[in-house]
């Protein structure tokens, strides 16, 4: 590595590297993939794909979408997700899923260009300098007119509209930890993690060679983003 590139480790925050906190991260998400594998299954995900799960977690996406694919690769820079998505894979008896420790700035892409890339929840652990070439490694993983499906905590308003729309969010929080966000976590991620605006980060995406196909927010906070890398 370059001297000057940032360490993701780093940046992953303490509780994704904590094994205890992996354990019940899960149930704490309480993520259902169905509606990203039929979007994929509909631009034309099929026995021959190559699909990339980039911050794949304990491995939610990367084991529903395996049995529609050709091949997985699964990719967290934690070292305690990565073995629980090991362990995940294993006890399933999927074969065509490999588990690679890495990040969006370390991972390198061998084999087939990838037909798909999927991120969720992680591409706002980078500052915005570091989300650019994120992107820029992304799209060139991916084969011309592959896709990105991109979920992640992204502001969509204006600055001056922060205080109102930070604010409504945090009131729909979860009470319990252990089943959800509550507002002191919520909180703590505007204060230190790196969620962009979502005409920041759709002025990445285009000037990376991707154009959004398709585009959702849930209460102005969280983005569902389907884009398409641009032929060369």
């Amino acid at each position: 590595m370059r001297e000057w590139w940032l360490d993701e480790r780093a940046y992953a925050g303490a509780e994704h590297l904590d094994p205890q906190y992996v354990q019940g991260y899960d149930r704490k998400s309480g993520f259902d993939p169905t509606e990203d594998v039929d979007v994929l299954r509909r631009r034309g995900l099929g026995p021959e794909s190559v699909v990339v799960d980039l911050g794949a977690g304990t491995g939610t996406f990367t084991v529903a979408v395996a049995p529609f694919c050709g091949h997985v690769v699964a990719v967290d820079v934690s070292p305690a997700m990565a073995a629980a998505l090991r362990e995940r894979v294993e006890h399933s008896g999927i074969g065509n899923v490999r588990v690679v420790e890495g990040g969006f700035l370390s991972y390198e892409h061998d084999g087939a260009a990838a037909d798909f890339v999927y991120t969720r929840n992680a591409l706002h652990q980078l500052p915005d300098f570091w989300k650019g070439i994120a992107l820029e490694r992304i799209a060139a993983l991916l084969r011309p007119g592959g896709a990105l499906r991109l979920r992640d905590l992204v502001f969509d308003f204006a600055p001056a509209e922060a205080e109102e729309r930070i604010e409504a969010w945090m009131a729909g929080a979860a009470t319990d930890p252990a089943l959800g966000w509550t507002s002191a976590e919520l909180a703590e991620h505007v204060r230190i993690e790196f969620s962009t605006y979502s005409w920041l980060l759709e002025a990445l995406l285009d000037r990376t060679g991707f154009d959004i196909a398709e585009r959702s927010y849930r209460r102005s906070a969280y983005g569902t983003y389907t884009c398409v890398r641009r032929a060369e």
